[in-house]
């Protein structure tokens, strides 16, 4: 079993900024994704970001410029800076780890924009 910790949520005003952190308690092989989905009130969850082992990034488009995702290995952990946030990123923010036969989420952690 994994978990996932998430922190680092909370209020921001419109055009301000959060960073969320994601620490794995283990990890169990070399080759996995780790990444941030988010769920806002009558929403699907959608993916926001999401980085390889290899390095290799994703966005979602609306948040493409605005968010960027880091991993640090020897920490187990995964980050994503967001900035010029805006009340449509107001949402759920979930850690998720994800490899062959395996997929892990974290408890999730409240984002709220608002002025």
């Amino acid at each position: 079993q994994v978990q996932l910790v998430e922190s680092g949520g909370g209020l921001a005003q419109p055009g301000g900024f959060l960073r969320l952190s994601c620490v794995a308690s283990r990890i169990i092989d070399d080759d996995f994704n780790m990444g941030w989905y988010r769920q806002a009130p009558g929403k699907s969850r959608e993916l926001v970001a999401d980085t390889a082992s290899n390095g290799k990034t994703y966005y979602t488009d609306s948040v493409q410029g605005r968010f960027s995702i880091s991993r640090d290995k020897s920490e187990n952990a995964v980050y994503l800076q967001m900035a010029s946030l805006n009340p449509d990123d107001t949402a759920v923010y979930y850690c998720n780890m994800r490899g062959t036969g395996y997929d892990y989420w974290g408890q999730g952690i409240q984002v709220t924009v608002s002025s």
